[in-house]
C-alpha cells in the first residue's frame, strides 16, 4: 500500500468525479490520500471531501501564495479548526518567492502562525517553499530553538543544504512527480541520500503529473508512478519502498494512524 500525502481534491479539476479518482487511486495501491488546505476560508470544501471518504484525510492551512489575501489566523485559530477528527496535519504553509504572490512579511507571519499550531497541536506542519531555502532554514531553525515541532517538506524541489537543515531539524521530505522529470537529477541525489525512515511521497494532484504522464492532469493513483522511481533510484524493490514510505507517512500523521486503525477496526 501507497500513501499520497498531498493532493489538493478540492480543486475545481475533479469536480464531477472525485468517486473515479478515489476508486482508481484504490486499484492503483492507494491506501490513503490526505487532500490540503490552501486557503482557511475554503476549509469547509476540504473537509467535506475528507469526510465524504472513509480513506481521505485532510490538513488545514493558508499557502504562502494566499498569506495576503487570507484572515490573518493565528495559532489558536488553526488548532481549534485541527481538532475535528479527519484533520491530520497543518498548512500548507511555508515561503514562495518565485511568484510573489503574497508579501515577504506577509508569508512570514503566516508560517509562524503555522509552525506555532503545530507545536501546540503535535500534527505535522506541512511546508510548501519555493525559491526561499535560505529564509525557510533561518525560520525554521529559530522556531526550532523555541520548541520541537513534526513536519514535513512537500514537493521537495529544493538543494541539498535545505536537505541537510530540514532532516537536522528532524523534519521529513516527501517527493513528488517531480523526482521522475528529465532534468531533475539533483532531487534524485537527494531521493537517493535521503535516510530511508525520513522520506514520503505524493502527487500535488491536480498539478506535477510524473513521468509518463506528465503534461496531464494529475491524480492520486499516480503516486504509483513517483514511487516507483524513487525506489528505482535508491536501488530498492518497488514493494519495500511503499512499504517504508507508508509507515513513515503513520510514524509522523499519528492522527491518522489511529483514524485509520479504528477504520479498519469498525469493518
Amino acid at each position: 500500500m501507497l500513501v499520497d500525502s498531498h493532493c489538493h481534491l478540492d480543486m475545481p479539476e475533479f469536480a464531477g468525479e472525485l468517486e473515479d479518482v478515489v476508486a482508481r487511486a484504490g486499484a492503483a495501491g492507494i491506501g490513503h490520500m490526505v487532500t490540503i488546505c490552501t486557503r482557511v476560508t475554503r476549509f469547509a470544501q476540504v473537509l467535506a471531501v475528507a469526510e465524504r471518504f472513509g480513506n481521505v484525510f485532510c490538513s488545514v492551512g493558508i499557502h504562502p501564495h494566499n498569506a495576503g489575501d487570507e484572515p490573518a489566523v493565528g495559532a489558536a485559530e488553526l488548532v481549534a479548526l485541527a481538532r475535528h477528527p479527519k484533520v491530520v496535519g497543518i498548512g500548507e504553509t511555508g515561503l514562495d518567492f518565485h511568484y510573489m504572490n503574497s508579501p515577504k512579511a506577509d508569508q512570514e507571519r503566516s508560517f509562524r502562525a503555522h509552525i506555532g499550531a503545530a507545536r501546540e497541536s503535535g500534527l505535522p506542519l506541512i511546508i510548501h517553499t519555493r525559491e526561499a531555502d535560505a529564509d525557510l532554514g533561518r525560520i525554521l531553525e529559530d522556531e526550532a530553538a523555541a520548541g520541537p515541532f513534526p513536519g514535513l517538506i512537500h514537493c521537495f524541489s529544493g538543494g541539498p543544504d535545505l536537505a541537510r537543515t530540514v532532516l537536522d531539524l528532524g523534519l521529513f521530505i516527501s517527493f513528488s512527480g517531480i523526482v521522475t522529470f528529465n532534468k531533475a537529477e539533483a532531487i534524485r541525489e537527494v531521493a537517493r541520500q535521503a535516510p530511508l525512515d525520513r522520506i514520503l511521497v505524493e502527487t500535488d494532484a491536480p498539478y506535477l503529473a510524473p513521468a509518463p504522464k506528465r503534461g496531464k492532469r494529475n491524480e492520486p493513483a499516480y503516486t504509483a508512478l513517483t514511487a516507483a522511481r524513487v525506489a528505482e533510484v535508491r536501488g530498492m524493490a518497488p514493494e519495500a519502498l511503499a512499504e517504508a514510505t507508508t509507515d513513515n507517512f503513520f510514524r509522523l500523521f499519528k492522527k491518522a494512524e489511529k483514524a485509520a486503525a479504528a477504520e479498519a477496526g469498525n469493518r
